[in-house]
């Protein structure tokens, strides 16, 4: 299992310093959907707030590559996931795909952290 998690730890890092680095070279220029989720996404460039989402990319990205603080960068990575499922499942479902592999990925790598993540669930600290 400590093998499939490294191997998955590498693809999510990849994968958000891919994408997260897009937010700011613009290297994938691929055509806004039609409808609804185009003019959200418009408004989310126009506004630089995929800026701020692309940092957060690369920064986890970089935590995840460099396999110190992965605990965080998975924290990190959390939001940005739950609102490209969000926005796929409710404007967008037919590229959902890409999203759902990086959930996979990222509980992968949660299940083998999840010593780190024992505190956040406790329902009260432990003194």
């Amino acid at each position: 299992m400590k093998i499939v998690a490294t191997i998955a730890r590498y693809l999510l890092g990849l994968m958000f310093m891919v994408f997260g680095s897009n937010m700011f070279l613009h290297f994938l220029n691929p055509p806004l959907p039609p409808g609804l989720a185009g003019q959200f996404l418009g408004i989310l460039f126009a506004a630089h707030y995929f800026y701020v989402v692309g940092a957060i990319m690369v920064l986890s990205a970089i935590l995840l590559l460099a396999n110190r603080f992965v605990g965080l960068g998975l924290t990190l990575l959390a939001p940005v996931l739950f609102n490209i499922l969000t926005f796929h499942l409710l404007m967008e479902p037919g590229g959902i795909g890409l999203g759902a592999f990086a959930t996979l990925l990222w509980l992968l790598v949660g299940w083998e952290h999840r010593p780190v993540f024992k505190r956040l669930f406790a329902a009260r600290l432990e003194e």
